[in-house]
Parts: structure tokens; sequence; C-alpha cells
């Protein structure tokens, strides 16, 4: 056991400095305004399904679903086949009206389709709050494993983080995000599966352990954790199927990190492409690390548990401690420098929503290129450095399983937000008046479902499903009923809805 040596300090340091070179090398070019936030038209279709999957996955699930299949069973994994629900129906219904609208960010569909700076504002609003939740929780998280591992200080690690990404996402707009995405995701991918080689191989047994495990120790799934039940606020696994499923709709369709790439192009066969291998990718990843967890589970039966062995830092632990020198760095970089990566993405989707969703919808003028991209480079330095202290606060304080958190944050704020993109998308009669009372209810409710019912009575992968029932229930009669009074039929912009007609 010779954990983090000296050999992959020198690894750590190099491979962050060799991510901050790229990150600038791509930003040599200086794009102003649209090219900032959208790319100069250059980056390969491959490049940004590769990125898609390095924001949807990145530290959280390296460290989170390996930690609990290794504590628990695979009852997590199920949510990762909710990509088989929400890819179809992004594909289907979502991409075409983006392609055809050519929309800047997620939250100018609300107001093309409602006709309504509010909405769009009110959807920035609510995407930046979950943004930076997210971007403090992916600080958090790696940094506090690496803090332990390591003996640096988790408040400088999270630090240094903060700063090389703000460092290329200031300089180098959505290119520069986007390539640096990329190499964090093949390296991520690259790394896990020799990972995962190395253990099957040094467990005694092998693969067969393993399904020893599923059918002798219920590693699979356990006899409380039923396939169905009929009532959809309890965990099963069609629940977390559906549940996730329309989590994963709700990053599609209505996060701006995620839709900010759909923008890169309108040739609807690219997208359709991205989104196909990020699915694919996403699921032999989820896969592969549930396999580790389980393994490890194993592995620590057979070997002594090494220091640091908590559900989210096994696998890092075990990257530490188990994996020959250097290659234990380099996955601790990856790890780091994931996290990293995703924090850049965040900080320019953020920086182009609060830019071109908020300050020029709300500006009386309108605003240069070269403001926007200097506001957007401001919000960027301003959203990081707040991010930077939220993590702090996360990495004083406890949180069991962050993958668990985080899905319940994510259902809470997107669930809200994709009830009205799928009001808007799939009704005629909504307007303005309907959305935004369909809006405001699916607030109260998921409010009063997170913060005032009893613990563990409602499950986080219902909180999506209810918010978009709540928005449909309430947002359609009360669109009819207003229109009703002010005699006006609703007649939605072309091709924002569904319907050709």
């Amino acid at each position: 056991m010779q954990g983090f040596t000296t050999i992959d300090l020198i690894i750590l340091i190099v491979y962050l400095a060799a991510v901050l070179f790229a990150g600038l090398h791509f930003s040599k070019k200086e794009m102003q305004g649209k090219e900032y936030f959208k790319g100069d038209g250059t980056i390969p279709w491959w490049v940004t399904s590769v990125s898609i999957f390095a924001t949807l996955l990145s530290p959280i699930s390296f460290l989170s679903l390996a930690g609990n299949s290794y504590s628990g069973t695979w009852i997590m994994w199920f949510a990762q086949l909710g990509m088989l629900l929400a890819i179809p129906i992004t594909i289907k219904f979502f991409l075409p009206i983006y392609s055809k609208l050519g929309i800047d960010t997620a939250y100018h569909y609300l107001e093309l389709r409602f006709n309504s700076k509010g909405l769009r504002v009110l959807g920035a609003v609510m995407f930046i709050i979950y943004q930076i939740g997210r971007m403090s929780i992916i600080m958090y998280l790696p940094c506090m494993v690496l803090g332990k591992l390591t003996g640096i200080n988790v408040n400088l690690l999270i630090i240094i983080m903060g700063v090389i990404a703000i460092i290329y996402s200031y300089s180098g707009g959505l290119k520069s995000v986007l390539w640096t995405d990329f190499i964090q995701g093949s390296v991520l991918l690259i790394g896990v599966t020799f990972a995962f080689i190395f253990l099957i191989a040094h467990l005694d047994g092998g693969m067969g352990s393993i399904f020893n495990a599923f059918t002798t120790e219920g590693k699979f799934l356990s006899a409380d954790q039923p396939i169905f039940d009929i009532n959809i606020l309890k965990d099963s696994v069609f629940l977390l199927i559906v549940g996730a499923g329309i989590n994963t709709i709700g990053s599609y369709v209505s996060s701006q990190d995620i839709v900010q790439r759909f923008t890169t192009t309108t040739d609807t066969k690219k997208l359709n492409k991205m989104m196909l291998t990020n699915g694919l990718l996403s699921i032999f990843i989820a896969t592969v690390f549930y396999f580790i967890g389980t393994g490890l589970y194993v592995f620590y039966q057979q070997n002594a548990l090494p220091p640091a062995a908590e559900q989210d830092q096994i696998f890092a632990s075990y990257i530490a401690f188990e994996l020959p020198v250097g290659v234990t760095g380099l996955l601790l970089a990856a790890i780091y420098a994931a996290a990293q990566s995703t924090l850049s993405t965040g900080l320019n989707s953020v920086a182009s929503s609060w830019t071109l969703d908020i300050q020029e919808r709300l500006s009386k003028k309108e605003l240069s290129f070269k403001t926007q991209t200097k506001i957007g480079q401001i919000v960027s330095l301003v959203v990081g450095i707040f991010s930077i202290a939220v993590a702090m606060i996360l990495a004083n304080g406890g949180v069991k399983s962050a993958y668990e958190w985080f899905n319940g944050f994510m259902g809470l704020v997107l669930g809200i937000l994709v009830g009205t993109f799928i009001l808007g998308a799939f009704t005629k009669c909504a307007n303005t008046f309907g959305a935004s009372l369909a809006f405001g209810a699916a607030t109260i409710v998921m409010i009063c479902i997170k913060y005032l019912a009893p613990a563990g009575s409602v499950s986080i992968w219902s909180y999506s499903i209810i918010s978009i029932a709540v928005s449909l229930v309430v947002g359609i009669p009360a669109s009819l009923i207003w229109s009703k009074i002010k005699g006006e039929k609703t007649v939605p912009a072309p091709n924002t809805t569904i319907y050709k007609k």
C-alpha cells in the first residue's frame, strides 16, 4: 500500500499544467459575443458529444457511483437506464425545435414560445441557482477526497481548481471549454476502464466473484428494493428509470450547460449523433463504475481496507493504495481535472445565460459583442469565486452520498423548469399567464415537498414527475380560462411546438 507518492504528485501537477495549457491554446483566437458563448463553428460533433458526457457525469460519477455499489446494491444503476427514455424524447421532439429556432440559450426558447421576457429571465435565474449548487458540489467532492489521500489542505485544492477553471473559461469561451472537456472525458474513459481491468485481474475468482456476490449476498438488488411500486412516491426500479429519465430530459432540454452544446450547430444529424454517442458512453461508463464498486466490495473482503475507506472515497482510496505508482497520480489528476473542466463548463454557461437572458433582456439598449463578452467574463469571475466559497462550506459539512444529494437538488430545480418547457412544446393553448402560474405553482409544491414533507416520504426521483404534472394540471386550464376572459385565441409562434401547424 504505497499511497500517494512524490511521483504521483509530480504527475498531478504536470497534468493540471497541461490542461491549463490546452485550455489557453484553444482560446488563442479572440472571440466576442455569440462566438464566445456558442463557439466558432469549427468544433466537431464528437468533441461536443464527449463534452456533454463529461459535463453530466465527471467526478460525481467517478466517486459516487462506485461508492453506491460498494456500500449497497445496483439499485442506482437503473437510473442510468433513464437515458433510454430521455434520448429518444429529446431527439424526437426538442432538438428539431431548437434547431429550427436557432436559439441562443435554453431560455431564449421560453421567450419565443410565450412571447415573454419575464419567463426567459426567470428560467435563467433558476438555472444559475442550480448551476452554482452543482459547481460547488463538483469542487467539494473530489477536493475532499484528494485532500485526505494527499494530505494537501482541502480548501487549497478547491481554490486551485477554481482558479485554473476560471482562467480558461474567462479567456477562451465555449470553444476552449469544449476541447478541455473532450480531453478530460477521454482520460476518464481510458483511466476507469484500466482501473476496472486491473481490479478484476487482482480479484480471487475474477468476474465470477462479482457475480457470486450478486447471487449469494444480494449485491445486485436486495429484497426490499421492488421492481415496481404502485406508489410513485416510493423508490422502485421503475421509478428510478422514469424519474432519472425525466431528470435527464430536464438537463437536455432546460439546462443551459447542455443546451449550449446544441447551439454549436443547427445540423439535426450531428445533434442526433451527439445525443446517441453521449448516451452510449454514459451507460457504458456507469456500468463499469458499478462493476468496480461491487468488485471493491469483494476485493476488500479478501484484503485489508485502505485508509479513508468511506462510501464516496472508496474508489479513490483503491486508486491511491492499489494501482501502480504513476497511474495513481494520473487517475487522481483525472478526477481533479474533470471536476475542473465541469466547473469551467458551468462558468461559461452561467456567463452566457446571465449576459444573453438577463442583462441583454433588461438593458434599454442593444449590447455590442464586445460588451457582451466583457459582461460574460466578469460573471465567470464573480460566480467562480462565489462557487469556491460555497464549496468550502460544503467541505466542512457532511453529505452522505453526493450523487443522491445532487439528483435531489437537480430534480427540484430542473424539474420546475422542464415542466414549463414541456407545457410550451406539447400544448398549443399554453400562454404567458398559464405558464407563469404553472411555474409558480410548481415552485411552491416542490419547495413544500422538499423542505416541509416528512423525511423520506417522497422519493427524490419523483420530483420531476410531480413538477411536470403540476405544470400541466395548472398551466393548461389557466391558459384556457385566461384566453376566454381576454377573448383571444393563443397562437404559438412558428416552430415553437411539436405540431407542424
